[in-house]
């Protein structure tokens, strides 16, 4: 009765190191909070994008990986990819921005 307790506690060990191991991040994937974080940094410069009247935001794509931004798609002027680029600087999480606007 003793191993079979003993058994049964070393495999709900494993079971709840394996899941917690899977949500861990690696070089090459998030942990689901950074990925969480990623998610609100995206939203919070797309909604700081579309509040701006003289900008067309809608042409301009944000993808946020670990804190770093891109921005990429078409601007009509490079003041306003300018503008685009120091929106997304001022995010609080925002690490790197990286530009990939094409100007139209």
């Amino acid at each position: 009765m003793k191993k079979l307790k003993t058994l049964a506690a070393f495999f709900i060990a494993t079971v709840i190191a394996v899941a917690i191991s899977a949500c861990a991040p690696t070089a090459t994937t998030e942990s689901t909070g950074n990925y969480i974080d990623d998610t609100v940094i995206t939203t919070k410069i797309k909604t700081a994008l579309l509040g701006e009247n003289d900008m067309k935001s809608n042409e301009i794509h944000v993808d946020t990986y670990k804190g770093r931004v891109q921005l990429s798609g078409f601007a009509r002027s490079a003041e306003e990819a300018k503008k685009a680029i120091q929106i997304a600087r001022g995010i609080k999480g925002v690490k790197t921005v990286i530009n990939s606007i094409k100007l139209r």
